[in-house]
């Protein structure tokens, strides 16, 4: 069954979107159909996009709706070229969605071209990277590879610039892509729980074991775990964690019998483990049995073409409907791709909050662009004022 479709018939559009699809590893099915006879693949396909040149090529939007529904395509999303203003409009519940996009200038950087990514974005599946950075599409096609095996995965990196995305992504690609994926994070779980959690335990097994809990490893069994932030695991629990990763096997607490368990483990952190080691904090063998194959992610000031493809996304996360979305006009792109992010895709997500509420008529500018730094910047300066009037 064909998951994504494109028609390229008069269609500008369709080959940046392609070539953006394909740099994701995104399966999609391109096609070029300029009446009504569209190609056998397309039965029961789960999203047909197209231009609204086709539409008006073969008797309008009813017409079209009309094709689908006997093909049982499930989402159609038609896309209006140069239009005056950018919109968002849906019908049939949102199994319908027609945008409207602005003249854009095909000749930027694809990376940098905000209706091409917004429309993507709204296209690919919800589980989809969206990069744009060649730094980032080097790492997924290697993470891609990695996903592939079934070797445990070391992610590294700072704060904020997408562990767990990429730990989700190996997992999406994996042969247990249809099984669990459960992440945990080590450093938000108090240490005398912690193992509780991860192993399982009896009824009984400790002061307010009312019931047996089986852990989230069996939780995870067929599937993927991730352990976040594993560098802040107490040491006492490491080698029991190493033993479980070695032996393949958990024991409950309050249990004497292990349990198999078939899980891949992944794990994150933000420190320089080989310094932890050094300092006696992690680990040596436990470093070792996990870091079989390294990955690591770079900060948002290393790759500036991610920013916008990221905000995409982003933005979709807080709007409430398609609807909402906004247009970001060349200066808010020039300012987002020009700033440091000291902090990360946390701190893109911030500013973009920012925007959502103070830009107007839904189109975000660089005025609306208040980084961390420019926005309690402003507070100061209004908290002062404040204080001046008052004292005057």
């Amino acid at each position: 069954m064909t998951l994504l479709a494109i028609n390229s018939f008069g269609f500008k559009l369709a080959q940046p979107i392609s070539e953006v699809l394909a740099t994701r590893n995104i399966t999609f099915l391109e096609f070029e159909a300029k009446n009504t006879d569209l190609p056998e693949e397309l039965s029961s396909c789960e999203h047909l996009v197209c231009s609204s040149k086709y539409l008006d090529a073969i008797g309008g939007l009813d017409k079209f709706v009309e094709i689908c529904r006997g093909l049982k395509i499930k989402n159609i999303t038609v896309v209006e070229e140069k239009a005056e203003i950018f919109s968002v409009n849906t019908e049939l519940g949102g199994k319908l969605v027609q945008v409207s996009l602005p003249k854009s200038n095909l000749d930027n950087i694809p990376a940098r071209n905000y209706g091409l990514q917004i429309l993507v974005s709204m296209i690919a599946s919800e589980n989809h990277v969206a990069v744009g950075d060649d730094s980032s599409l080097t790492m997924l096609r290697l993470a891609k590879k990695v996903a592939e095996t079934d070797v445990t995965v070391f992610i590294n990196g700072p704060t904020g610039t997408g562990k767990e995305v990429l730990a989700r992504f190996v997992h999406n690609h994996s042969s247990r892509s249809a099984n669990p994926f459960i992440a945990i994070n080590c450093a938000a779980i108090p240490e005398n729980m912690l193992e509780a959690i991860l192993f399982g335990h009896e009824k009984g097994a400790f002061t307010g074991a009312s019931t047996a809990n089986k852990g989230i490893f069996r939780a995870a069994d067929t599937g993927t775990l991730l352990l976040d932030e594993i560098s802040e695991m107490p040491l006492s629990l490491q080698a029991k964690l190493l033993r479980a990763l070695q032996e393949k096997s958990v024991t409950p607490i309050g249990s004497n019998e292990d349990v198999a368990v078939d899980v891949r483990v992944l794990a994150t952190t933000n420190r320089d483990i080989p310094e932890e080691v050094r300092a006696g904090n992690f680990r040596e063998d436990l470093f070792y049995r996990l870091n079989v194959f390294p990955l690591n992610t770079i900060g948002l000031c290393e790759r500036a073409d991610d920013i916008i493809p990221i905000s995409t996304v982003l933005l979709q996360r807080h709007c409430k409907t398609a609807e909402e979305l906004p247009w970001l006009d060349e200066s808010a792109v020039k300012a987002l791709t020009e700033y440091e992010w000291p902090g990360n895709v946390r701190e893109l997500e911030n500013v973009l909050q920012r925007a959502l509420v103070i830009n107007e008529n839904g189109c975000i500018t660089k005025s609306d662009i208040l980084t961390d730094i420019l926005s309690n910047t402003i507070q100061s300066r209004v908290s002062q004022d404040t204080r001046l009037s008052e004292v005057g």
